[in-house]
């Protein structure tokens, strides 16, 4: 044979079962000169976006499909008493756009409601959304076969019958041959079933690894996978070393006496003609009230905003000069939005944030590059002026360079699930999921469990784990490269040689399948029409089976809906500030000037405080002699690895120890803030567009292209900015190249100022509770951190080196939470007694409000339920 088309194919996606990496497949399936390449992962469709790319880039056909588990009954019934009665093993192949539809239907459907040992479909289900697929019996696990194997082959005939009536010609019966005796008895079968029934064979492999040499680390996969190790007899295990993609010469010598059944491999590739588009977008569209248009709502919204933001009508006559200016930035601002088609987006965000608000969620002043817009701003989307701090439109939606706007936004941990909630039922429940994460095995990981699998002693495979060194991108080869006392140790022995070279191979294979933390997915349709859905651990909450990157090519709307503890640590406080003084605090509204705000972050007593908790900032606190918050975003930006080397340089500038030099006087305006250093990628933009008449647009462009350091595009920006500068400012050729080398130095450090400012916004707000309401922050503080009990103990020493006593629980006198008893005092709170539950809490405070305090022991075990 001069081709085949391998149609039974497993990648790293069928979790803990396959070693095969799509790039790794791409370039064996070139070798091997096929014309094809088939995904059908067991019970998903988690690679599909991937592989279709990957296979479309390679120049070969993507044929998608899925090994699907296909229960003996209903799906809903859950009568199996083990695993492998649970479900049967049906393989699918999209054979068009109808049918890629349909499968991610029956895959999603086995996910939400068949679920049960494994996402299993059920006849019915199939029967219903069997159109545009083409069906094979599948492997030794398939219904046929067991029954067969079981000595039940009428029923297996009976089933192979319902699927030829099912599917009519797109049916096809599957001959393997791995050297399994069980294979030949059901190869005859079948081969007698197709000459009486007139149903066609196919030929598989069911390959789980790329080579005959890697059967060996699959098998210690298989191990990790079942919490195995190697000597265990009776574990699941393939069968010797032929489950790996065969050329097709190879696949002729296996199964050489089906020679219709090779050639129809071609056949269904030929037949199978999907096309995923990319280019729709399926950003949900927004419905404004009174049927109005989303162009002119936006407007109207943004009008009233600006009113209330900066207290004048942009449409109004005779403004000022600085009216003019904002005017025109928010208008550039609407051109773009509505040029881009992200009027929608901002709608939706703008109103979950109205509601939040509405319903007393916290919500927090920004984060990320949001921060940048005036529209923003304006809608409440985000709560810190753009003018007032310098922050740039493009760094967060570039007008030269279309993608997707990112809006993050954070809620008080405790109330974020209302806001999703309110989203779910806005845009409709079947349109709104959380999305996959894909956990690999890191290079510790991968160690420690190979180790376990040789049946090693966790000390062996710990020892080697803990050699690794903790940084990113961390590789063992790496590790085996550049560390002698790791290459030693692999060394040692024959045992942690083996070791070393079977965890190379599993290194970086999807493990397991998580949640992203903040991610949600919003849809202007039904999301299984495009995207296969499963559920959380608790079989709650809808999940795409896609993660983050194949989401974004479907032009699909990601919001990030951010938990943040400290938003609810500043609710209650403020709370208790009302309570017990009858002041209302407005958070928007607080002076940016406060003396006793600046003295606590000066003397480093940032225990509680956003952002300023480690000891590491304390120390910067104390010499940075803080005395605005432009001088809390700097700190925040500065300390990071990289630019920290910067920080003794920008502490002598900033106290007068040393010269403020500038490179060029045009950079005077917007570095002068930072004492003549770059700290913001703000910055670079400002000067690429200072120095070399580079648009905000094009600077955005040029700060990107120097953090990812490709070579070529470096070029051709170094060319265009020298040009530039020698056009605006006559400077000569070394000078200009100093500065791009500078610039690109700063890009490398430079940290997005519009996330720095909103969260030093945060960082002040946090400090002025603290020092202009001790007690109220500290108890509320406490309270947040019921559940780490170090960082409890850190915050009672603090309270005590105020002079504020943490009194002990007290079932007279305890809140279920921490509570302020005077100025110095605070009551420690029942539910963070360890062991002591919620229920029992309300029950005891519940029985003191009813019948009054308890008189002793003996009365309180009287009133209370045991």
């Amino acid at each position: 044979m001069s081709s085949f088309v391998h149609l039974h194919q497993h990648t790293e996606y069928s979790l803990l079962d396959a070693t095969v990496r799509i790039p790794s497949l791409m370039e064996k399936a070139k070798k091997c000169g096929s014309p094809a390449v088939a995904l059908t992962d067991h019970g998903n469709l988690f690679g599909a976006i991937e592989f279709y790319r990957a296979a479309k880039d390679a120049g070969i056909k993507p044929v998608l499909g899925c090994e699907v588990y296909m229960a003996p009954g209903k799906r809903t019934e859950h009568d199996a008493t083990s695993a492998r009665d649970a479900a049967y093993h049906f393989l699918l192949l999209a054979e068009s756009d109808h049918g890629w539809r349909n499968l991610i239907k029956l895959v999603t459907e086995a996910h939400l409601t068949g679920f049960y040992y494994k996402p299993r479909i059920d006849r019915e289900l199939l029967a219903a959304h069997h159109h545009g697929l083409i069906a094979t019996s599948a492997c030794l696990k398939g219904e046929a076969a067991q029954n067969i194997l079981d000595r039940k082959p009428e029923k297996g005939l009976e089933f192979v019958r319902w699927c030829k009536e099912i599917f009519g010609e797109r049916f096809y019966l599957e001959v393997q041959n791995h050297g399994i005796e069980e294979q030949r008895v059901v190869n005859r079968v079948v081969a007698e079933w197709s000459r009486k029934e007139g149903i066609p064979l196919v030929a598989t492999n069911d390959v789980h690894y790329l080579e005959k040499e890697e059967a060996r680390a699959h098998d210690f996969f298989i191990c990790i996978g079942t919490a195995s190790m190697v000597s265990d007899e009776k574990r699941k295990r393939y069968a010797g070393s032929e489950f790996y993609y065969k050329s097709p010469q190879e696949m002729e010598a296996a199964l050489g006496e089906f020679p219709e059944a090779l050639k129809n491999t071609l056949a269904i590739a030929e037949r199978c003609n999907l096309h995923i588009d990319f280019k729709t977008n399926r950003y949900p569209a927004f419905t404004p009230p009174g049927g109005v248009r989303v162009e002119p709502h936006l407007r109207h919204l943004v009008r009233e905003g600006i009113q209330r933001r900066y207290a004048f009508d942009l449409q109004g006559k005779d403004l000022t000069k600085e009216q003019t200016g904002l005017a025109k930035r928010v208008e550039h601002e609407l051109h773009v939005i509505e040029k881009q088609g992200y009027v929608s987006y901002f709608l939706i965000v703008s109103d979950f944030i109205r509601h939040a608000r509405g319903k007393g969620i916290p919500v927090g002043p920004g984060r990320g590059s949001a921060a940048g817009s005036i529209v923003s701003y304006a809608l409440g989307i985000t709560s810190l002026d753009p003018i007032r701090y310098g922050l740039l439109f493009e760094r967060f939606l570039n007008p030269e360079r279309v993608s997707p706007p990112d809006i993050d936004v954070d809620f008080s941990d405790n109330r974020r699930d209302e806001v999703i909630a309110y989203v779910r039922e806005k845009y409709g429940e079947s349109s709104v999921a959380q999305i996959s994460t894909f956990g690999t095995l890191g290079a510790k990981a991968v160690v420690r469990d190979v180790a376990r699998v040789m049946g090693l002693s966790y000390a062996d495979g710990d020892r080697l784990a803990k050699l690794i060194p903790q940084v990113l991108e961390m590789t063992l080869e790496k590790a085996y490269n550049e560390h002698a006392d790791f290459k030693a140790a692999v060394e040692a022995s024959d045992d942690i040689s083996d070791l070393y070279r079977m965890a190379r191979q599993l290194e970086g294979l999807v493990r397991h399948r998580g949640i992203h933390a903040a991610g949600v997915l919003i849809a202007n349709e039904p999301l299984d029409h495009v995207v296969p859905l499963t559920r959380d651990e608790k079989g709650g909450t809808a999940v795409s089976q896609y993660a983050m990157d194949a989401l974004k090519k479907l032009n699909l709307l990601k919001m990030d809906f951010l938990g943040l503890k400290t938003l609810t640590v500043i609710q209650d406080a403020v709370a208790e500030i009302e309570r017990r003084h009858k002041i209302k605090v407005d958070l928007d509204a607080l002076p940016l000037d406060d003396a006793k705000t600046f003295d606590l972050l000066n003397r480093a007593d940032t225990t509680a405080i956003f952002q300023l908790e480690s000891p590491g900032m304390r120390g910067m606190a104390r010499q940075f002699a803080i005395s605005s918050v432009d001088d809390i975003i700097a700190l925040i930006a500065l300390y990071r690895p990289g630019p920290m080397a910067l920080i003794p340089t920008y502490i002598k500038r900033k106290n007068g120890q040393a010269k403020v030099e500038y490179e060029h006087p045009a950079l005077e305006p917007f570095c002068k803030e930072t004492f003549g250093m770059m700290i913001y990628q703000e910055q670079v933009m400002q000067a690429a567009s200072a120095l070399a008449g580079y648009s905000l647009g094009q600077a955005d462009i040029l700060r990107k292209a120097m953090g990812d350091k490709k070579k070529e595009e470096m070029a051709a920006q170094r060319k265009q900015f020298v040009e530039g500068c020698s056009k605006k400012h006559k400077m000569k050729q070394d000078q200009a190249d100093r500065i791009f080398d500078l610039l690109e130095k700063f890009a490398g450090y430079g940290f997005n100022k519009s996330h720095s400012a909103a969260y030093a916004i945060l960082c002040y707000q946090t400090a002025w509770l603290k020092a202009n309401h001790t007690v109220e922050f500290m108890a509320a503080a406490l309270s947040n951190e019921l559940g780490d009990k170090d960082k409890a103990n850190t915050y009672i020493a603090n309270c005590r080196e105020m002079g504020i006593e943490v009194l002990p629980p007290d079932v007279n006198e305890s809140a279920p939470l921490f509570s302020v008893v005077s100025d110095k005092e605070i009551r420690f709170g029942l539910t963070a007694v360890k062991n002591v539950g919620e229920g029992a809490v309300e029950q005891i405070i519940a029985e003191r409000k009813k019948s009054g305090p308890f008189k002793g022991i003996f009365d309180f075990c009287r009133r209370l339920d045991p």
